[in-house]
């Protein structure tokens, strides 16, 4: 199935634009910069970068723009089109997850803020396009308890790839999910390799170029162990039939095993720009490809298990979802701080998992799940997961 065709008289889909200035915002734009006709821009949002969200409010003129910056505001309404609403504060950006003439949100946040306007998209009915994997980690089954089927769209690489595979059979027919992983910079390194790498090796993706948090997250495979999580809750598949294997050239993002011994594969050149598209336009496919396979010219396709002795925060993740309630939000919590501080150069990079192991170890369950317990549990999980980097600082004399 294509999309609408350039100069469709189709009524172009409404779209929230949440984190705009940042990677997926970026390229979310660039998406709908060449599908003129399909998408309009109903609102953008952003942290704080003023000038950029002032630029693209200025070239695709939405109704609404919102900034959490206070400070980094002053003067932004004068540089918007006229006509533009500005929303600022620290509700600007879930606000607007409920903008008026907004058939789609896509939630481009980094980080665990992502899941208020997460909640707030689902609440107000819009169709959710997840590139925030976080809001689902932490919010895990407030959020897909408050979610209709089929409104929250996976706009990940490899959970695009398992909802395309998904067409291909019944629900009762999967026998396993299958999600890739490239490796990160670090494939193929020992443990004793990893101890004095730089925050600048650790952000040297071998394929993907994404914001430095998710970045370190690939090199470390926290990545995938929250991708396990994700696809778990959104696919309603157990723990025990959802397998990553690594993929080193990111050209499999995902597949599925059915009951009869076949395996359905998602291929597409890596570019989050097809995913989102997708995600954008779903169930619809666009008809202006994003980059083509030459099946023509001879291709290499390898996969290879992984090293989870060398990488113990994929299995670290896995196992906080089976334990589910809080403990995603514990570790998701502890995990941001930790890749924080090693992106500071305070904390080496084995002290990421150390952090997160430790901040695990010490979680209780709340007796009753609700959003004020998840956020609690982050709270709690951000200030000791602090506490246990100042520790490490100090133990091995590296302040």
């Amino acid at each position: 199935m294509t999309g609408p065709a350039e100069g469709s008289a189709a009524t172009p889909t409404g779209v929230a634009l949440l984190g705009s200035t940042g990677s997926i915002g970026e390229q979310a734009l660039e998406v709908i910069r060449r599908a003129p006709g399909r998408f309009r821009v109903a609102a953008l949002a952003a942290g704080c970068s003023a000038e950029r969200l002032a630029a693209q409010a200025r070239e695709f003129r939405p109704a609404v723009v919102g900034l959490v910056d206070e400070r980094r505001a002053v003067g932004l309404a004068g540089e918007l089109p006229p006509g533009c609403r500005l929303v600022v504060g620290p509700e600007a950006v879930a606000d607007l997850a409920a903008a008026d003439g907004a058939e789609v949100v896509l939630n481009g946040v980094t980080g665990s803020a992502g899941l208020a306007p997460t909640l707030r998209a689902l609440e107000a009915g819009r169709r959710l396009a997840l590139a925030n994997k976080e809001s689902l980690i932490v919010g895990g089954e407030l959020v897909t308890a408050l979610a209709a089927p089929g409104q929250i769209v996976p706009v990940d690489s490899e959970h695009s790839g398992l909802a395309q595979c998904l067409r291909a059979g019944r629900p009762g027919e999967v026998a396993r999910l299958i999600v890739t992983a490239s490796g990160g910079p670090f494939r193929g390194r020992s443990a004793a390799d990893l101890a004095g790498v730089t925050p600048a090796e650790a952000l040297a993706h071998p394929t993907w170029t994404m914001g430095p948090m998710i970045t370190v997250n690939s090199a470390t495979l926290m990545n995938k162990g929250l991708e396990v999580i994700e696809a778990h809750l959104l696919f309603g598949v157990p723990y025990d039939r959802i397998e990553v294997v690594v993929q080193p050239q990111s050209i499999v993002h995902a597949m599925v095993e059915w009951s009869d011994g076949s395996t359905v594969a998602q291929l597409s050149m890596p570019d989050m720009r097809l995913p989102i598209g997708l995600a954008l336009g779903w169930p619809e496919r666009d008809d202006r490809p994003v980059g083509r396979m030459d099946w023509t010219r001879a291709v290499t396709l390898e996969f290879q298990p992984v090293d989870r002795a060398t990488f113990p925060l994929l299995d670290l993740a896995v196992d906080a979802g089976r334990h589910g309630a809080t403990a995603p939000a514990a570790l998701n919590a502890a995990n941001e701080e930790a890749v924080s501080a090693f992106l500071e150069g305070r904390l080496p990079f084995p002290g990421i998992a150390e952090v997160v192991a430790e901040v695990l170890r010490r979680h209780r369950p709340p007796a009753d799940l609700d959003l004020e317990a998840v956020l609690g549990t982050e709270r709690w999980s951000r200030g000791l997961a602090r506490t246990l980097v100042e520790d490490l600082i100090t133990s091995r004399g590296t302040r």
